[in-house]
């Protein structure tokens, strides 16, 4: 966890005097396309490996009753026996958290082992997830112009409580909030922190910089967002405005640099669960084994031979050893 933080103030600090030292070029230009290209090619690279990896066994997860005889109610949802059940679990997974929410925790009362429902971490990630498809949404507006009706939707919806000026965007602080206890969460819950990894704490440290990077530019450290917008513009077009660089203050280099790093750490890290649970053989596959043969695509071809075959070649053997035979053999 220590590691992680200072390697993240450390990104920061390094963006930060890079911009003062006049890199702003390399920081705001060659490090974001470098980034994109290292994040399509990696996202790419990753799927399509997975996908050419065959599925040796029916290993679906399967948390309810099967479907068997016709008098036994089966669940649809958690033990899919067809493609509509398999859209069904992945559609209520990928967008509602479905697994998570079915999460139970367990502790000791007494003499009696006790099992309760947990909801808080369901809760969290779905704010977290949610609130930075929000956030992402909302950067569309410096990608487009003129900017699209549903980044207009979506701001007005995400700042409709009208607070303060600039008028504050629910998603920021919601985000905050969320990558606050799942961070909690790895340090305080000591099962979790058991098996917590460098690689669990540094995207959750390093998303947390990019978001409040974010948060300061617009209420706090100001920047011409008008400059930044002909700015990201330009790199759109693959003609990067040199002179707007200068113009721009240290932090949208800050928050560049995390975003540059993220991307680039993204498609080699634990973050690929958002590309990979599309491909993941326990949730995309139905169990259907009562009904259907599975085979192993590594299996090797098989010549079979008919038992005539057999006899044919074994024939005289098996009538001395007195086995019985289609056919006498030939005198």
């Amino acid at each position: 966890m220590i590691i992680s933080l200072l390697a993240v103030i450390a990104l920061g600090i390094l963006a930060w005097m890079g911009s003062m030292m006049g890199f702003q070029y390399v920081l705001g230009v060659c490090l974001p396309y470098t980034a994109v290209i290292v994040f399509l090619v990696g996202f790419a690279w990753r799927i399509i490996d997975w996908a050419k990896r065959p599925v040796p066994f029916s290993i679906p997860t399967t948390g309810g009753q099967q479907k068997s005889l016709p008098w036994i109610k089966p669940a649809t949802l958690d033990n899919p026996s067809d493609k509509a059940g398999v859209w069904g679990r992945m559609i209520l997974e990928v967008l509602m958290f479905r697994s998570l929410f079915r999460n139970t925790n367990v502790s000791i009362e007494g003499d009696r082992v006790v099992y309760w429902s947990s909801k808080f971490l369901w809760l969290f990630a779905l704010i977290f997830h949610y609130s930075f498809l929000i956030i992402f949404v909302r950067h569309f507006r410096f990608f487009a112009e003129p900017v699209p009706f549903f980044v207009n939707g979506v701001e007005m919806i995400d700042g409709i409580l009208q607070i303060g000026a600039p008028r504050l965007f629910m998603t920021g602080p919601l985000v905050i909030v969320a990558l606050l206890y799942l961070i909690g969460r790895r340090i305080f819950n000591q099962k979790v922190r058991y098996i917590s990894l460098l690689s669990d704490y540094f995207p959750l440290f390093l998303i947390f910089g990019l978001c409040a990077t974010g948060i300061a530019m617009r209420y706090f450290m100001k920047v011409d967002i008008a400059t930044v917008k002909v700015f990201v513009m330009s790199l759109l077009h693959f003609s990067p405005d040199t002179a707007a660089l200068a113009k721009i203050g240290s932090i949208f280099y800050v928050h560049m640099f995390f975003l540059a790093v993220l991307l680039m750490y993204f498609p080699f890290s634990k973050l690929m669960h958002a590309g990979g649970v599309f491909l993941s053989p326990t949730r995309n596959m139905a169990n259907d084994s009562r009904m259907k043969l599975h085979v192993n695509p590594w299996n090797p071809e098989k010549v079979y031979r008919t038992y005539e075959e057999y006899e044919d070649e074994f024939r005289v053997p098996m009538a001395e050893a007195g086995l019985p035979v289609v056919k006498k053999p030939e005198e």
